[in-house]
């Protein structure tokens, strides 16, 4: 299969490395991936502005990109999310909505396609796991506690396949970090107060990383914990599944 990796700008600007743990993990598990050079931002922040109508050069330039591949994987649950739910390009509406069924998270794409069952790394540490609100929610990728329904995670599947790792139990495992994209621009105040609330949690713990698969919303809980001289770091769910410690 041939795998189109679809790298968020945010990453691409500021987390390179989750993009290439991302490239090797693929590679690693039989995967021929390519990077398309000429993708940029997939529209998300002006769509969740209000100003989707604006998106359609982007939306063009993504359908133009990424046609081809028999699958596009992204580390990012809210970037994958709002090319499934928002992806139209009038120029060529038949490919987008192909697109929209081809893009996978990469836990998702990790567990659903590839069933990965066994993996090589290993990362000795103390771990809790942030349960991004657009992966939980909106991919699914783990079940919501307010329901009663049989638990599960696919990033905490994978998780557990890593050698040396301690992944804890936190007390809200699935809440908001209070990142929320330009929610975090409108509503400063709120989710700066929901994000130590977060990072208190997994304080409280005694982690020594915090990890989740979406960059976006660890890069709001390390800006805090560096804002507290705190000795936890934040890592994406792609560097530790290709760790080799």
């Amino acid at each position: 299969m041939i795998v189109g990796l679809f790298i968020p700008c945010y990453v691409d600007q500021f987390y390179p490395q989750v993009a290439i743990a991302t490239l090797q993990l693929l590679e690693k598990l039989g995967c021929t991936v390519e990077y398309p050079l000429q993708q940029t931002c997939c529209g998300q922040p002006m769509a969740n502005s209000g100003y989707e109508h604006l998106t359609q050069s982007c939306n063009h330039l993504f359908t133009e990109n990424f046609s081809r591949f028999d699958y596009i994987v992204c580390p990012s649950g809210s970037c994958a999310l709002h090319i499934k739910d928002h992806l139209h390009d009038d120029k060529n509406e038949a490919a987008a909505t192909a697109i929209r069924s081809k893009v996978y998270e990469l836990t998702e794409f990790l567990t659903d396609v590839l069933k990965v069952n066994d993996l090589t790394a290993t990362f000795p540490y103390r771990v809790g796991m942030h349960q991004s609100c657009h992966g939980q929610r909106g991919l699914h990728l783990s079940q919501m506690t307010e329901l009663v329904a049989e638990p599960f995670s696919k990033p905490e599947q994978l998780l557990k396949m890593v050698a040396g790792l301690e992944l804890v139990t936190l007390d809200r495992k699935d809440e908001c970090c209070g990142f929320g994209g330009t929610f975090c621009v409108a509503e400063e105040a709120v989710s700066v107060k929901m994000g130590k609330d977060r990072v208190a949690d997994h304080i409280k713990h005694k982690v020594q990383y915090i990890t989740g698969g979406d960059m976006s919303c660890l890069m709001h809980m390390e800006g805090i914990l560096r804002r507290q001289k705190s000795d936890v770091k934040v890592v994406h769910i792609a560097e530790i599944l290709n760790a080799s410690i």
